[in-house]
């Protein structure tokens, strides 16, 4: 695969109309692509999946569209604001993308409470890609030893099937470690069909993401309000600081299709956020949420394939339906 080249673009280019109008990605109602699209394949794949069209190849490749703004007005908080991140000119093409070209997951998934067993049922469409730090994937897709290059035992994954992260995303996750200065090897990827899919209040903190971690967070199609609030803080006799975090309203963000929220230092160790259910407006019209972030150990992979993928069915998008449905691989055929 050929590296993406990140092209500066002059003010006369910037503020100049294309000359040519390019045709915009649509995608076919069967969601099949022709036989000669390049795609990315590994055997954990359920089906593969396209390259991006050159088109929005070239676009994306002018991201960001804007700078950063910073947020780091409140205690504990340091974010990067980025108010769009990829060009307009192009986001919703890569959402249409994404959204009919990738495979996803309804997970369920059993957490134990004392005596008490649970089942929970993920509140939106979920999938993964990737591997920790302490491996890779070779040439031929197999996963080796970082360190030597070797084979990995075939017990060092044993509750999971690692996958690589697709060229389609990966594109998207080059660009980011140019402007962030952090480099990944997860994407996650949450799909929300309606208002009624949510993420409850919750932090990345899990220490198989090291100390200070950073997660760069993109918004694709919907807008919806990302809210953030301090962890509660014991409280202290005569101590206004603390009484004041306890108290503060939660920040909001309303995400736009585009956007990212670089999320850095002691966020993770200090603040929740969340996705709200919403009625109404946008909410309905679907949202893609994209996040790279860093596992340091297999833990981290563990956990990502357990919650992300489970041991559930997979869905795909019906384009004629416009709605996702249950794959079967006779489909394909």
């Amino acid at each position: 695969m050929s590296p993406t080249i990140l092209k500066k673009r002059s003010l006369t280019e910037f503020f100049s109309p294309n000359s040519q109008k390019k045709a915009k990605y649509s995608p076919p109602l069967d969601s099949v692509i022709s036989k000669d699209h390049p795609c990315s394949s590994h055997p954990t794949y359920p089906f593969p999946v396209p390259h991006l069209p050159i088109d929005i190849a070239e676009k994306l490749s002018e991201s960001p569209h804007t700078e950063g703004k910073a947020i780091n007005d409140q205690p504990d908080l340091d974010l990067l604001y980025f108010q769009p991140f990829v060009p307009k000119s192009v986001e919703k093409d890569f959402f249409e993308f994404l959204r009919s070209q990738l495979f996803f997951y309804r997970v369920q998934y059993k957490i134990r409470r004392g005596a008490i067993e649970t089942q929970i049922n993920t509140p939106r469409y979920t999938t993964v890609f990737g591997l920790d730090e302490t491996s890779r994937f070779g040439p031929d897709g197999s996963i080796v030893e970082a360190a030597t290059s070797g084979p990995v035992v075939t017990t060092k994954y044993p509750t999971c099937q690692p996958r690589p992260i697709p060229q389609c995303l990966d594109e998207l996750r080059k660009i980011t470690e140019v402007f962030t200065g952090t480099t990944y090897n997860f994407c996650l990827v949450n799909y929300y069909a309606s208002g009624a899919d949510s993420i409850s209040y919750h932090s990345d903190d899990e220490r198989f993401l090291g100390p200070l971690p950073a997660i760069a967070s993109f918004s694709f199609g919907a807008k919806r309000d990302f809210l953030m609030k301090h962890k509660p803080v014991p409280p202290k006799d005569g101590d206004a600081a603390t009484a004041e975090i306890n108290n503060a309203k939660p920040l909001k963000l309303p995400l736009a299709s585009g956007d990212m929220v670089l999320m850095r230092g002691k966020t993770q160790a200090n603040w929740l956020h969340s996705i709200p259910k919403r009625k109404g407006g946008e909410s309905d019209k679907g949202r893609i949420n994209i996040t790279f972030r860093k596992a340091m150990v297999k833990g981290g992979t563990e956990n990502y394939y357990q919650y992300n993928v489970g041991l559930g069915g997979v869905w795909r998008w019906d384009n004629k339906e416009k709605k996702m449905r249950p794959w079967q691989s006779k489909q394909e055929d």
